[in-house]
């Protein structure tokens, strides 16, 4: 029988030793003779807690690593790195397990999820790491001093934080948490040591709207420059809300308020300023039937995650990459799909494109998504089973463009698990996975040799 504080001691081992997965060929590490299977346990006497501390700690002139090999022997190694990166790449790559969410938001769209899907689809992060890594928003409640102790010596940046109200009783009720109010007090940390950030508010129609709404960017705007941005984007409402918090849709009225509200705060802020600051996403345009605004109200761009200037760079992208072509006759016909909200606009970058290319001929079909429901309208939620169950009577032509957002991150796999191949046979046409970039879009139309690289940028549910 294993002994009680033994047990304690080989479960903190565990989480203190990184396991090696590779090693880069001429690397400081593999003159070092370090091999898959060795574990890290600790650099200059200090335990690695995670990435970050890794980071830290390497990026220095010399060091003394620590290495236990599988047979238990340990190896202290006295480095001279002059900064360089030491070519290691660990089992698991945050070197630390993935902190799951303390709140119950009433907006969560993880919480609006069917049952029965694979069960990576209903984990909830909110892990301060994964914001400087992924761009992940977090809400702060998931955070200790520690924690903002080490950003700020790290100085990690930017840190984007989802915020939805400045009201701490409000955002108690929002994030079901009586500590979500308290926690609003570590931006105020983050600000004084002048750490880079953003802001996120899911706007909820009766809840955070209106003055509420006029509250927060009134607070968030103190924290100008540091806070560089705040994006403001409608609630996400699937048909799976059974016993949960009661939502209404954001309307065309609302949107129009909205927006109005948000542009007279760019103006006087940008009048002080020099930067707009507060930024609706498209969908909010989309919804108030109004024009997206010109590129340079998004101040480069900095929320185009949460779906903020999405259409306003790729008109722009498209646009550009046009100007470079000359035109000509060639013949193809071919098709595209995309969400709802969408499509309008991929319409007309299709006409442009026509412009000089006659003979391209592109069918854009919208998805109206029936799995989570019709009032979800963008690509990135659309399911295989949709796709195939509207498309399958279609003239698809020679190949049908998908957008990479479809996809898992880094994988061929819809939200239901249906796969890229499954699509293609069941439609009986080639997929090609298009990423988000306009020139990649006019490129994907134009070329039927068109491929994606491996790597693309994919669907992530995140909580927001």
């Amino acid at each position: 029988m294993i002994d009680p504080y033994e047990r304690k001691v080989k479960d903190f081992m565990k989480k203190t030793e990184h396991i090696i997965k590779s090693v880069d060929p001429g690397s400081i590490a593999e003159e070092l003779e370090l091999e898959p299977g060795d574990c890290l346990v600790s650099i200059d006497g200090h335990e690695i807690e995670d990435i970050f501390d890794y980071e830290y700690y390497v990026n220095s002139e010399s060091m003394v690593m620590l290495i236990r090999k599988p047979d238990g022997e340990e190896w202290e190694l006295e480095i001279e790195n002059d900064y360089e990166d030491l070519g290691i790449t660990f089992e698991n790559g945050l070197m630390s397990d993935y902190r799951s969410c303390r709140n119950k938001c009433i907006f969560c769209f993880i919480d609006q999820m069917p049952p029965g899907m694979r069960e990576t689809l209903y984990f909830k992060d909110d892990d301060s790491r994964l914001s400087f890594l992924q761009g992940n928003y977090i809400t702060l409640t998931n955070m200790d001093d520690k924690d903002i102790d080490r950003i700020i010596r790290f100085k990690l940046s930017p840190i984007n934080i989802s915020v939805h109200t400045t009201n701490p009783q409000l955002r108690c009720k929002m994030l079901n948490n009586r500590f979500a109010g308290e926690a609003l007090k570590k931006i105020d940390r983050l600000f004084d040591a002048e750490t880079p950030m953003n802001g996120q508010v899911v706007l909820c129609k009766g809840v955070n709207d209106g003055e509420e709404l006029n509250r927060t960017i009134e607070d968030l705007s103190r924290y100008l420059p540091y806070m560089e941005s705040v994006s403001v984007v409608p609630v996400g409402i699937s048909k799976f809300r059974d016993g949960l918090f009661p939502m209404e849709p954001i309307g065309k009225e609302d949107a129009e308020r909205t927006i109005d509200l948000i542009e007279s705060w760019q103006k006087k802020l940008f009048a002080q300023y020099g930067t707009h600051f507060i930024h609706a996403s498209d969908e909010f345009y989309i919804l108030a039937g109004r024009q997206v605004p010109e590129e340079e109200r998004y101040d480069g761009y900095l929320q185009l995650e949460n779906g903020v200037g999405m259409i306003r760079l790729m008109t722009e992208e498209v646009k550009q990459a046009l100007e470079q072509m000359e035109g000509d006759g060639r013949q193809d016909e071919l098709s595209i799909a995309t969400g709802r909200l969408a499509a309008r606009f991929l319409q007309e970058f299709v006409e442009e494109i026509r412009v000089k290319y006659p003979g391209i001929l592109v069918h854009v079909y919208p998805i109206t998504n029936y799995f989570f429901g019709e009032s979800i309208t963008v690509a990135g939620l659309i399911t295989g089973q949709d796709l195939i169950g509207q498309l399958k009577d279609r003239k698809l032509g020679s190949r049908l463009l998908l957008p990479a957002c479809m996809f898992r991150s880094g994988e061929e796999v819809f939200l239901d698990d249906i796969t890229r191949s499954e699509v293609q046979n069941a439609l009986q046409v080639p997929v090609n996975i298009v990423k988000s970039s306009g020139q990649d879009f006019v490129q994907a139309v134009l070329c039927p040799e068109y491929t994606e690289e491996t790597e693309y940028e994919g669907y992530e549910l995140k909580e927001i």
